[in-house]
């Protein structure tokens, strides 16, 4: 897993309407990335659901949200509309931001091995470098947390 002072590794991945978005095209803004397992599960929807309702106040800080799981843009799509989800959610079903920033791990669920996604978030600094990373964060807390942080 990535650590705080490493640069954050750029990627491209497909918002909920199917349009390209990078990193770097948040330089000159702080940005919260956050990678979760997977939309409409009870944890991921708690998490999503409090930086929906805290969303306006990272805004007013000039901070962007940015959710990225393996889920497809179509589930993206309803997860953000079920829920009314203003910030960007990221479709990443390669994997490629999510194992460039070390989540891909191993997990143990309900008594089975497997990989997965593991919950956290990361604090990127304006010139795109990681300024804190949250391994393991709880679902509930974890946006005030981060806004705790700023």
């Amino acid at each position: 897993m990535l650590e705080a002072g490493q640069k954050a590794p750029d990627f491209t991945l497909n918002d909920k309407d199917g349009n390209p978005v990078s990193l770097s095209d948040f330089l000159g803004k702080k940005v919260v990335l956050y990678f979760y397992p997977k939309d409409n599960t009870p944890g991921c929807t708690r998490q999503a659901c409090a930086f929906g309702e805290a969303y306006s106040l990272f805004k007013a800080k000039n901070v962007e949200v940015i959710g990225i799981s393996k889920d497809s843009v179509a589930s993206h799509s309803k997860f953000a509309s079920k829920y009314s989800l203003p910030f960007v959610l990221l479709s990443d079903p390669d994997r490629l931001a999510i194992e460039a920033y070390g989540v891909w791990q191993e997990k143990k669920m309900c008594g089975k091995v497997g990989m997965g996604v593991i919950r956290t978030t990361f604090l990127i600094d304006e010139k795109g470098n990681i300024e804190k990373v949250m391994p393991k964060v709880k679902p509930d807390t974890n946006a005030e947390e981060i806004l705790a942080e700023l």
